[in-house]
């Protein structure tokens, strides 16, 4: 009877063993993985241009500590619910957006369930009638991968220095 018992347990420590490799063996796919976040982005994209809130809310994390800073200096929003609110704010706010990407930048962790991601774009849109554009704005996140797909956890919009900067004119 020890002896059974001795050859079971050595079959299931091999077999837990086994298991265990296969796990760690298992290849992550990285070029797929970054096309699929490259078409998120792509999508972030197409419902910022089309204000297709049903996009967003596909590609956005719906939890309660997500993170989005935005080019205002008080625009930091934590949570899917002050993402939501200002992204529809946005969205009622202006018309006719047109934005372009250009250096974008993906990196895939190890594991395959983690991304970051750097792209510049130029954003350009009507307000209050009156056509403004942005160009070069960084944006820049992390995705994480989730059984639905890859979602934002985390994104960052600057503006690069030169936008909007008034020269300071000393008095004499």
């Amino acid at each position: 009877m020890k002896n059974h018992f001795t050859v079971l347990s050595g079959l299931l420590f091999l077999l837990l063993i086994s298991s265990c490799e296969q796990k760690a063996h298992q290849t992550i796919n990285l070029k797929a993985e970054s096309k699929a976040v490259e078409n998120v982005l792509e999508k972030y994209v197409i419902a910022n241009e089309q204000k297709d809130f049903s996009i967003i809310e596909q590609i956005w994390a719906p939890d309660s500590d997500i993170l989005l800073f935005g080019t205002d200096t008080d625009e930091k929003l934590m949570g899917w619910k002050n993402i939501q609110a200002a992204i529809k704010t946005q969205f009622s706010s202006i018309s006719d957006t047109y934005i372009s990407v250009s250096d974008q930048h993906i990196k895939i962790n190890n594991t395959g369930n983690t991304a970051w991601f750097a792209e510049i774009m130029n954003y350009n849109f009507v307000y209050q009638g009156q056509a403004r554009s942005y160009e070069g704005i960084r944006f820049t996140g992390v995705m994480e991968k989730r059984p639905d797909g890859w979602k934002i956890v985390q994104a960052h919009l600057s503006l690069p220095a030169h936008v909007g900067i008034k020269p300071i004119v000393k008095q004499k």
